[in-house]
């Protein structure tokens, strides 16, 4: 069947089809529903090509993750977490997902111009987007759709972007260290050029001074988020005895676990530790978390951007999700 036959078959006109077809606006949810009905009995699947030449839309999602396959695969599962979202909201509404990731030791500004020749994608979701981002300043400057997983670092006018409250998010860790007596509370950032990390940053140093407590730039390690930097931070820590660390991600919190084990300190008898994210390694290592649904993220995300690319919306849209402290025994023993 072809267009003509559904819409004689509905009672509706081709064009009314079509947007129906195409997810576009001012059609009448009855009569939506009733053309919806008409495609399922019939098994009805447009033509991509012909789609593609009416609408001057691919369909397809872009999601750029300026990071190498090995952190992508390896122990950092945000990455995969966040894409399970994206793919979820995706699959919903019939678009098809391109990912792009970068080659070891890619320079950003070759990853940027990369995505951009391929202009596969009717719009695209950014992650970890720092202080002057290549691909980030092009997509503003061409007046692109994309959609970013945490605040851009400037135009945040300009933007439409899903993240988490981290400034409170950290505060809630840090009051939460300080509620069963810690008072050398350490901190192990992730890029600080990235405005999670500095967000986080920030939420910890108020926390501290709303106790009263100084903040030590001895027990302020700026990292990465990466394992690695969770362990070469602790050992830059150890000398300066911290009570407690909070890690700006729970990849970070593992590979402070590897340091203290190594150096044969006890979580959290001797050293309490808090991480970020409420990954699936977190539950593993029983690490006391700050959760966001890392998932939900990446599907909020993308539904905004096929809202945008649809013109569904008309002006950026921020979205700030929740968060809650997710108690386990790297804070409060067995």
């Amino acid at each position: 069947m072809n267009l003509e036959d559904i819409a004689e078959k509905a009672g509706v006109s081709r064009s009314t089809v079509s947007r129906v077809i195409n997810n576009e606006r001012y059609v009448s949810e009855k009569v939506r529903q009733r053309v919806l009905q008409v495609i399922a009995e019939e098994n009805f699947r447009p033509n991509p090509a012909a789609r593609t030449l009416v609408t001057r839309r691919s369909g397809i999602i872009g999601t750029a993750i300026p990071q190498t396959t090995n952190v992508f695969f390896g122990d950092n599962s945000y990455y995969p977490m966040l894409l399970q979202g994206v793919a979820e909201a995706v699959n919903q509404r019939d678009y098809a997902l391109l990912l792009y990731l970068a080659e070891e030791q890619e320079e950003r500004e070759n990853f940027a111009e990369r995505v951009v020749r391929q202009r596969h994608a009717d719009g695209l979701i950014l992650s970890s987007v720092i202080e002057g981002d290549p691909l980030f300043t092009y997509l503003l400057k061409h007046d692109r759709r994309f959609v970013i997983v945490e605040t851009p670092p400037h135009h945040e006018e300009r933007v439409s972007y899903v993240t988490v409250d981290n400034v409170a998010a950290a505060e809630m860790a840090v009051n939460h260290l300080i509620a069963i007596g810690r008072r050398r509370i350490a901190k192990i950032t992730g890029q600080i050029n990235i405005m999670d990390a500095v967000e986080r940053l920030e939420g910890y140093q108020n926390a501290l001074r709303a106790h009263g407590l100084p903040v030590d730039p001895n027990l302020i390690v700026y990292g990465r988020f990466h394992r690695d930097a969770g362990y070469e931070g602790m050992k830059q820590l150890l000398p300066h005895q911290p009570d407690a660390v909070f890690a700006g991600g729970d990849t970070i919190a593992l590979g402070v676990l590897d340091a203290l084990t190594e150096a044969g300190l006890c979580v959290p008898e001797d050293v309490a530790l808090v991480g970020f994210d409420d990954l699936d390694v977190a539950e593993r290592a029983q690490l006391t978390t700050i959760n966001h649904s890392v998932q939900y993220v990446g599907s909020r995300a993308a539904t905004l951007l096929m809202d945008l690319i649809e013109g569904r919306l008309e002006h950026p849209q921020h979205i700030v999700l929740p968060t809650r402290l997710v108690i386990r025994r790297s804070t409060v023993g067995s």
